[in-house]
């Protein structure tokens, strides 16, 4: 633990310096680095540019690195003790629609207390903040409080198509004793949050041939097999009538919550009525007796993300189809293998075929779920640390979804992640209107000191 006059002092610095951290970051909110876009290629190498130039001026070993895609924005630190590896996000989402903005999305304002701007939360506001503690520490003592690196990517937003690739190249220069990850939320304006689990997906689709043509169904009905039948009924097989996945051998490996987890969730005052009153539903799905949050976090799942068959378009169509398909998504949690998961799907599909039609399937992904040990060195200082900045205890809480990074630092660099954010639910990332609260910069920034302070 670093000192406490020292961190103090830090922790004033941040104080005194936020107005001018609040410019640095309007100038790189101004970038419109898109990285899905071609046509913002140029943008997105300036916006690495820009952060090379700022760690040059913290005294990091900065460089812009090629990639088949966008750039990475590599750069190391001198510093002592633990070695962290901070990983953030440069680039952004496409700002469409552009009507539905009530300011220009790349040109930052500050408007009752809230940062509005494309990539304000997500994540140049939230990268921006670790960059600033870093920037406080040099200020006040002159070096930094451990060994940090830092790898700033530009390619989040479309997929990570070069990150596994670099990071492969990389992960001996990479490879540190955590990873810090700041691209998560906060479980409410005044409740800081450290995400232990993260779950894991598996998607697939699946077709279903029956007759080598349509057919009128007044000619063949009842006489040909029906692709959306069945279909159908496979469908409906996925499920038991107690709401949990029928797929033999899908829940091998699945552990329950520890009651310790169960308790701190408890207190966190998550309201389930209004969780599915907001999108307009009352009664929870899913698995009888489990709460909606445990559900969310720590449950697997199957989910039916769309079906095809047969006539849609407008007016009516008596046709039997000759085909028919759907695409078919699994959240996973510890102790699941995609790839079993995968081929216990699949099994269950070819069982309930009929021996006169025939079924395909295709891959959309896999990745094994995330989660931390809740007795980690880092997480319990980190833990600490929050509490001390916001004056309430850390929740540990869990995503329903995935950040595919920290999964391929497990894999390939072989190092756990603390995933620590300051953005909100509503903060609207990906949409109109995007923001980030003051707030939530500013206290973000000391949040992240008294971290690295409590490393040393």
């Amino acid at each position: 633990m670093a000192d406490k006059a020292q961190l103090d002092a830090v922790l004033a610095q941040v104080d005194k310096d936020i107005d001018k951290s609040l410019e640095r970051l309007f100038d790189l909110l101004r970038i419109p680095s898109i990285s899905t876009d071609p046509a913002y290629a140029e943008h997105v190498r300036k916006a690495a540019e820009w952060l090379k130039r700022e760690l040059d001026g913290l005294d990091f070993d900065a460089g812009v690195r090629a990639t088949p895609g966008h750039p990475m924005v590599v750069a190391h630190g001198k510093g002592e003790g633990p070695h962290v590896l901070f990983y953030g996000h440069y680039d952004v989402q496409p700002v469409d629609p552009i009507e539905l903005w009530d300011t220009d999305p790349f040109d930052p304002q500050l408007i009752d207390g809230r940062i509005r701007a494309r990539g304000a939360s997500d994540d140049k506001g939230q990268l921006m903040t670790f960059l600033e503690a870093c920037r406080a520490w040099k200020a006040v003592t002159g070096k930094l409080p451990v060994k940090i690196s830092i790898l700033l990517e530009g390619e989040e937003e479309s997929g990570s198509p070069s990150l596994p690739g670099f990071l492969e190249e990389a992960k001996a220069e990479l490879k540190a004793d955590v990873a810090l990850v700041c691209d998560t939320d906060m479980w409410d304006p005044q409740t800081p949050s450290i995400t232990t689990m993260l779950r894991g997906l598996v998607g697939e689709e699946v077709e279903i041939t029956c007759a080598s043509q349509d057919l009128h169904s007044g000619m063949f009905g009842n006489a040909a097999r029906n692709p959306n039948q069945v279909l159908a009924d496979i469908i409906a097989s996925l499920r038991t009538p107690e709401g949990g996945v029928a797929v033999a051998g899908f829940y091998d490996g699945v552990a329950e919550v520890p009651e310790s987890l169960k308790a701190q969730w408890a207190t966190l005052g998550f309201d389930e009525k209004k969780f599915l009153g907001d999108v307009g539903l009352s009664l929870p799905a899913g698995e009888k007796g489990r709460p909606v949050l445990e559900q969310l976090w720590a449950r697997p799942t199957c989910e039916i993300n769309g079906m095809i068959g047969g006539y849609t378009g407008e007016g009516f169509k008596t046709v039997i189809p000759s085909k028919a398909s759907a695409k078919i998504s699994f959240r996973l949690v510890a102790g699941q293998d995609p790839k079993k998961i995968r081929e216990a799907f699949r099994a269950h599909v070819r069982a309930r075929v009929p021996a006169d039609c025939e079924v395909t399937f295709k891959e959309h992904g896999g990745s094994p779920a995330i989660a931390l040990p809740l007795d980690g060195k880092f997480l319990t200082a980190a833990k600490a640390a929050l509490a001390e900045e916001w004056g309430k205890d850390t929740a540990l809480t869990g995503s329903g979804g995935s950040i595919p990074v920290v999964g391929e630092f497990k894999r390939r660099l072989g190092m756990e992640s603390l995933m620590i954010g300051f953005a909100l639910i509503d903060d609207r990332i990906h949409s109109p209107n995007e923001k980030y609260n003051l707030e939530s910069y500013h206290r973000g920034i000391r949040s992240w000191a008294r971290v690295l302070a409590s490393f040393a």
